[in-house]
């Protein structure tokens, strides 16, 4: 079977591009369909494919049969025979309906933006947890579109679409798929409650959370190589690693936080995926503060970074500390960059070559003080546990031995204010 897939994957597959601009785009996107095929194609790219030729539709709303109008299905037909291609990409979701009149209107494979990105997806995890929430992501997506694949539900395939479980077509009925998002849909709570354990360790060790956040390929995992020895996969491909990694790094005054990295933001984002990688996403709800990293060398940074900040709402994040990254500044960069009235902080950084790290970890401390309050106490040497609890818990900002006890001035949150309240003094 190993040999088989092998084999197939193999096989080259020339795909043509095909959107729909609407009138009323703004309400679709906040990309141009230039720039959104220009981000497909690279998706296409990522996947494995090769994209030959596009073809765009001007209309008023996507057809809702089929998603073209027939006058461009019939010339789609002569660029499939004139290109050799051996299928088509929409930049929209299509429906079952869609799927299937398309299909058998062109006689060819179709395929969807969501098809290409659970496609990279399952290709790119390599992690148990990984694993399982794209197969959950795939499985939810087949089901919602059973009645729908026609013929790209009864024969095993090559190319976009057959990774993961799409490797299963002969055996996939609807029962086995509402089977298997049971068995998964218990791991992802096993794994939710996992984090959950984590979370609660590092709150009780008071140790802020930083979560790195972006639209892909904006340099994120360079960004954590550079701070910490990760050693995360850093690529310039869309998708590069998919699996959460923490770190423990050190900032300027000496705290400690824990800097994390999540899946990339993109563009019409599957609401699927989105529901699989919850547990991995909660994440950044639990973060003290993001750092919104954005490649200041893409020409469409400001609806990538509107993109993000979309995604951040929907989770819920839209009040968490933001201080904003323009990464990639040693390449070439069109000035002035976009505004960011969201973020508390901006910082223009190189990952690749360092430039401006050390500006990024001392707006993170700045921020982090301002989030807290300051106390002076003194501590009996009696009191040697608290001591060093304090030590471990707390920001020293300074100690003095005296003939009493301790001297301590320090950054405190609330639990740490109420113990050391009967020690407080004022100077």
């Amino acid at each position: 079977m190993a040999k088989e897939l092998h084999e197939l994957n193999e096989l080259e597959e020339r795909v043509i591009l095909v959107a729909v601009e609407m009138d009323e785009r703004s309400s679709r996107s906040a990309m141009d369909t230039d720039a959104c095929l220009d981000e497909l194609e690279e998706l296409v790219k990522t996947a494995g494919a090769t994209a030959v030729a596009r073809s765009v539709q001007k209309r008023e709303r996507i057809h809702p049969g089929h998603y073209l109008g027939t006058g461009k299905i019939e010339e789609l037909k002569a660029m499939l025979l004139a290109y050799d291609a051996t299928g088509i990409v929409c930049d929209d979701e299509l429906s079952p309906a869609q799927l299937r009149n398309l299909e058998q209107m062109l006689g060819t494979k179709v395929m969807d933006r969501t098809i290409v990105i659970l496609d990279i997806f399952a290709a790119r995890a390599l992690s148990g947890e990984g694993k399982i929430q794209v197969e959950l992501a795939q499985l939810k997506y087949r089901l919602s579109r059973l009645t729908g694949m026609g013929a790209s539900m009864s024969r095993l395939g090559g190319g976009i679409g057959t990774r993961g479980p799409g490797e299963k077509k002969l055996e996939t009925d609807r029962r086995y798929i509402k089977e298997r998002i049971a068995e998964l849909n218990k791991d992802a709570q096993e794994i939710r409650t996992h984090r959950e354990l984590l979370r609660a360790q590092r709150s009780k060790k008071g140790t802020p959370v930083i979560s790195l956040v972006s639209y892909t390929n904006a340099g994120k995992s360079t960004i954590l190589n550079r701070l910490s020895d990760a050693g995360v996969l850093a690529e310039d491909k869309l998708f590069a690693t998919l699996d959460t990694t923490t770190r423990k790094i050190e900032l300027p005054g000496g705290s400690e936080v824990f800097l994390t990295d999540t899946v990339g933001f993109i563009q019409k984002l599957p609401h699927h995926l989105v529901q699989a990688f919850r547990a991995t996403l909660e994440e950044l709800q639990y973060a003290d503060i993001l750092l919104h990293v954005v490649d200041a060398s893409d020409a469409n940074r400001a609806e990538h970074i509107e993109v993000v900040y979309d995604t951040l709402r929907s989770l819920g994040c839209e009040d968490t500390p933001v201080i904003t990254v323009f990464n990639k500044m040693d390449r070439e960069v069109e000035l002035p960059l976009p505004m960011d009235t969201m973020a508390r902080d901006i910082v223009q950084v190189s990952a690749q070559n360092g430039d401006g790290m050390d500006v990024l970890l001392e707006r993170v401390e700045k921020l982090l003080q301002s989030f807290r309050k300051s106390i002076t106490a003194l501590v009996p040497y009696t009191e040697g546990s608290l001591i060093g609890w304090i030590h471990g818990r707390c920001e020293i900002i300074r100690e003095e031995h005296t003939g009493e006890g301790v001297l301590l001035e320090v950054y405190v949150d609330e639990e740490s204010a109420n113990r050391l309240e009967k020690f407080k003094v004022n100077e």
